[in-house]
């Protein structure tokens, strides 16, 4: 039986993940461009790729996040998994702040660590809501354990 979209709902959990980003990027757009100038580690992407995997991974983050929050799952299961969520984006956010703006290399590495504990708890619960909600979460989780390495390879390069 298929489920009748919920058009608002939708545009808002995409909105917000894509909203987030796109302050981010604005806000990091000057550390974008130092980091070009960085020693890199190996299998390193170019530049030009990180905004279009982060937007991929925002609207997959987004389609859970709508799947979980339609779900017949209970208000308390729902409220949870959303919570983690949240959190998860918040400091995902940070994350960009830490590493591109304040150019905390180690503490940014630190921080990622822990926001992949919440990324991971946020994709279990979606799961256990909704099993396509939770695997729309892999890509990210995937993509921010090739950012910790990168992150922790800068942090080791430029020796900040």
């Amino acid at each position: 039986m298929k489920k009748k979209v919920k058009l608002k709902e939708l545009v808002i959990s995409l909105a917000i993940p894509l909203a987030v980003g796109a302050l981010s990027a604005l806000l990091t757009k000057d550390g974008m461009e130092r980091f070009e100038t960085l020693l890199k580690p190996p299998l390193s992407p170019p530049g030009w790729l990180f905004p279009i995997v982060w937007t991929a991974l925002f609207i997959l983050m987004g389609i859970a996040c709508y799947k979980v929050w339609t779900s017949g799952a209970s208000s308390i299961r729902r409220e949870r998994a959303l919570t983690l969520y949240g959190i998860q984006l918040a400091m995902n956010f940070m994350w960009s702040i830490i590493f591109f703006t304040m150019r905390m290399y180690l503490p940014a590495f630190i921080w990622l660590l822990v926001m992949l504990s919440f990324i991971v708890a946020a994709a279990v619960l979606f799961r256990y809501i909704d099993k396509k909600a939770g695997n729309l979460m892999i890509p990210y989780i995937v993509w921010c354990c090739y950012a910790a390495y990168l992150n922790f390879g800068v942090y080791l390069l430029n020796g900040h």
